[in-house]
């Protein structure tokens, strides 16, 4: 294990840069989707409005939001292993928060089913307030990561 992670730590710079390349697009997709479902929920169900919000809403978790998940879980943990971070108390609480980050994913992939379907039955103004709760994550997560106060 100590030959793979001394192989694995001459990259460490590259592994860094692909986890952040993967962190904004997954909340790039984090903080779109609930908004795509806003103004979904102001369209009639299977109308032409709907049916472009679906392909929209569908192609962003399917091409961007789900793969950029897997890959900050990939080289998150892997990256704490290299450093030997995962020690770390801040580590633990971000990771706890992605965790969180997480469950927030696969409850607007939920959602975004209940669309697909045309059985949505949340309000423009719930959308309105899920669409901050990426947020609130991606502020803690930012702050734990840059600041480390523990």
């Amino acid at each position: 294990m100590n030959a793979i992670r001394d192989a694995l730590s001459a990259y460490i710079d590259w592994i860094k840069a692909f986890h952040v390349i993967a962190v904004i697009a997954w909340m790039s997709g984090m903080l779109y989707l609930p908004r795509l479902f806003v103004y979904h929920t102001q369209t009639v169900p299977g109308s032409p409005e709907s049916e472009r919000f679906k392909i929209m809403e569908g192609k962003l978790l399917r091409l961007i939001t789900n793969p950029a998940m897997v890959v900050v879980w990939i080289l998150g943990p892997l990256l704490a292993w290299l450093t030997g971070a995962y020690l770390d108390v801040w580590l633990q609480l971000k990771f706890l928060l992605v965790l969180g980050l997480s469950g927030a994913h696969g409850f607007l992939a939920r959602c975004r089913k209940d669309f697909a379907n045309d059985t949505n039955t949340r309000s423009e103004r719930f959308y309105r307030i899920l669409n901050e709760v990426p947020t609130l994550f991606m502020i803690a997560i930012v702050i734990l990561t840059m600041v480390k106060p523990f």
